[in-house]
């Protein structure tokens, strides 16, 4: 049977029949519309309502926390203005920890707020959110792992800055380096070394820290003599000494108390050490324990006190014949080791 054939004895479709069809399709839809038009319009405003709120939200918080670190900075603007809170305080250490609080708890703040937001609107839609949380939860062990230092590194920056362990204008000694603080970040810390030199240190390397800043700071000198001199005499001299030197600027200011003689540190046959101790600002041991030293050398001079040098470290210096080794035995041609290391000849086989 020919496709001719099949044609013209196919019925042919009735117009209303489309027409009809089409209608149905179109009153299904709207009944779809209808009936859920409500609930597009409850998830709609669901999520505007998550966004606005999270926005609002997130506003408020950052401004909060500016004015809380505003509030912070202009303390401590207003105690260094002070006569002692100049010396007490250190405006842009000050200045720079709050910076760095205040952004951290911003991130914080942001993430915990968007974060949370965004699940908010995806559990509008009726998405299972457990695949995604236990996805990004194995996203981020792995991201530890492989960042596990730089989250170190993030981490003791955040509790350093927190317990105020060190501060821009300290000096610190971290193990690692040793200076002047110059800037504090949540990675690493900046150090001015003794020689200029600028060092970075990474947070999470730092195992012990020794704030030579905080509190206050001991100056020590030893007064070495000899052991025939008048010991009254000599505490007389440098009591007198270090009386002159403390009414005097500026180390009126950086001796917190009264120059102590501790009494003697040690005797030897040629010598005899005095210990001298002093109470100073922090950071300025160095600076008293030169000017004593100075003004100490000074007094005792005029006084006719005589100091010695301080006596040769006898362990330090050790037996000079120490590194040298011993004489060997093969040295000597006629000695019976070498005359027995000594090749047999060949026999002379030619007569």
């Amino acid at each position: 049977m020919s496709l001719s054939a099949l044609l013209a004895a196919a019925p042919s479709p009735e117009p209303g029949g489309s027409l009809g069809e089409a209608a149905e399709q179109a009153g299904n839809a709207a009944g779809w519309v209808e009936e859920n038009w409500s609930t597009w319009l409850n998830t709609g405003l669901r999520i505007i309502l998550i966004a606005a709120v999270a926005v609002v939200l997130r506003h408020l918080v950052r401004r909060a926390l500016s004015k809380f670190i505003e509030r912070m900075n202009r303390s401590a603007q207003a105690v260094q203005a002070t006569a002692l809170g100049s010396l007490l305080v250190n405006a842009e250490r000050r200045r720079q920890r709050s910076e760095a609080i205040g952004s951290v708890l911003r991130s914080v703040a942001s993430f915990l707020i968007l974060g949370t937001a965004a699940l908010m609107i995806l559990g509008a839609f009726q998405i299972n959110l457990a695949p995604l949380l236990a996805s990004a939860g194995v996203a981020g062990v792995a991201l530890g792992f492989g960042a596990r230092n730089l989250v170190t590194d993030f981490l003791s920056g955040v509790f350093m800055i927190l317990e105020d362990q060190y501060g821009v204008g300290d000096t610190i000694d971290a193990g690692v380096a040793s200076g002047e603080v110059v800037e504090v970040g949540l990675r690493v810390t900046k150090l001015r070394g003794e020689n200029g030199a600028i060092w970075y240190v990474r947070n999470g390397e730092v195992k012990r820290i020794g704030n030579l800043s905080q509190g206050w700071s001991t100056a020590n000198v030893d007064v070495q003599v000899r052991p025939t001199e008048d010991l009254e005499r000599i505490r007389t001299v440098i009591t007198e000494a270090a009386q002159a030197m403390a009414k005097e600027d500026p180390w009126t200011e950086r001796l917190w108390g009264p120059v102590e003689i501790l009494g003697l540190d040690t005797v030897l046959l040629e010598s005899m050490t005095v210990r001298v101790s002093a109470k100073t600002m922090p950071g300025q041991a160095v600076g008293v324990e030169r000017e004593l030293r100075w003004r100490i050398k000074t007094a005792l001079d005029e006084a006719g006190i005589t100091m010695v040098a301080a006596a040769p470290d006898e362990d330090a210096a050790g037996d000079p014949t120490a590194g040298m080794a011993a004489p060997s035995a093969y040295a000597s041609a006629t000695s019976p080791q070498s005359l027995a290391a000594t090749p047999i000849p060949p026999p002379n086989i030619a007569k």
